[in-house]
């Protein structure tokens, strides 16, 4: 195909994510001609399904400490320029209403629709093109610096290409290794990648102990590589879940000792002294279950601690059963994977690419943003910000 037969843009954008929409009607604002290539059969499947379908679009509390990063600095530039006050500020420009619901978290109050609406009015009134349910075969530079990319919907070049093709989670939305598969192709260093924010699987006597508990939640913290998380935890079929499980899964892999304390907010050793004191019939499964959902509480006490009536216990047991409920050891086996990890850890390496401007320090012109980057945010919103954010930034470079 000659370049007269391909078509033409100044800036083709990989991906229709969160991160490739707001670069891309950023981008098309400043007067460019933009293409969005999307292979799924709609943009912004992964917003879609987020929240619980409400999409937690951002986090005001959002900062550097909120992601993980072999290098923690690269966030901070493009976060300290576009924050959660301004996406909030387009959210009600489109009069889409919105509600806090915990630890800084931004919910839609009807449907993360209104976010995938409110992106494709912002690329429509910017003039940019998107293709769904387009494939693309190869990308190679020309002569002249500029990208050809073969699709099965003829060629299109590009001045600049912003690879936001997001990682290898949830594979049943489009998720696919492209980017990761580009980035090697262009010289970059890939660093491993594996499941975030994901359940965590149980096996053999581990699993066998809690599987017939599957439902019970409880507040838990959970502690694993010197960092903790404060929220809920839900015993499932296979293993364990819930927002604290989620999210200490980014920080642990196989091997990893992993410890909940499952009286957060206790004062275990000073509880466990009164009920001695103005309890010391009950037996101890029974007052564990005043303040533990209860079946969970009689598991413990038939597995992990001695279950007998309180005045029964010397001083140096009670001692011992507190430790055990402020670090009960969880033993996992691996995570449920991809398959339903909300995000995916590590990726293209930063070091060559520009925290501000997002360009590749080895091929001009090639941008990489959002997740398809080593940058993974904590469960709430951040990892939307940072699609907002870097896709912001490179939407004003490109």
């Amino acid at each position: 195909m000659t370049d007269t037969d391909a078509h033409e843009a100044d800036v083709a954008v990989i991906g229709g994510g969160a991160a490739g929409l707001m670069c891309a009607h950023v981008a098309g604002a400043r007067g460019l001609r933009v293409r969005v290539i999307e292979r799924a059969n709609r943009v912004g499947k992964k917003i879609l399904m987020s929240g619980g379908g409400r999409c937690n679009f951002t986090n005001t509390g959002t900062a550097p400490a909120n992601f993980l990063s072999a290098n923690p600095h690269f966030c901070k530039s493009a976060l300290a320029r576009y924050t959660p006050w301004q996406f909030l500020e387009l959210v009600e420009r489109h009069g889409i209403a919105w509600h806090e619901k915990e630890l800084g978290q931004l919910f839609c109050d009807e449907s993360s629709k209104q976010i995938v609406r409110m992106l494709l009015d912002e690329c429509v009134h910017a003039g940019v093109r998107i293709d769904t349910q387009c494939e693309i075969g190869r990308v190679t530079v020309e002569d002249d610096g500029r990208f050809r990319l073969a699709t099965d919907r003829g060629d299109l070049v590009a001045a600049k290409l912003v690879v936001a093709s997001g990682g290898l989670s949830i594979p049943s939305m489009g998720a696919s290794g492209f980017g990761y598969e580009l980035a090697h192709q262009f010289g970059h260093a890939l660093l491993p990648t594996r499941a975030g924010l994901v359940p965590l699987t149980l096996s053999g006597k581990h699993q066998q102990r809690l599987a017939d508990l599957a439902g019970v939640s409880l507040p838990v913290e959970a502690a694993c590589n010197g960092q903790r998380f404060r929220n809920a935890m839900l015993v499932t079929h296979r293993g364990v879940s819930g927002p604290a499980i989620l999210q200490i899964s980014s920080y642990w892999q196989p091997g990893d000792a992993l410890q909940l304390d499952l009286l957060p907010d206790a004062d275990v050793p000073a509880l466990l002294a009164r009920w001695q004191a103005e309890r010391p019939a009950a037996e101890l499964k029974t007052l564990l279950g005043e303040v533990l959902p209860r079946r969970f509480a009689q598991r413990l006490c038939e597995v992990w601690l001695p279950n007998r009536p309180m005045r029964q216990y010397a001083p140096a047991q009670l001692h011992d059963i507190a430790a055990l409920l402020q670090a009960w050891p969880l033993v996992a086996s691996g995570t449920e994977g991809y398959r339903t990890a909300e995000v995916t850890l590590g990726g293209v390496a930063t070091d060559e690419v520009s925290s501000s401007t997002f360009e590749s320090r080895r091929v001009p012109g090639l941008h990489f943003i959002g997740e398809v980057l080593d940058v993974t945010g904590w469960l709430g919103g951040y990892n939307f910000q940072w699609a907002w954010a870097s896709g912001h930034a490179a939407g004003l470079a490109v």
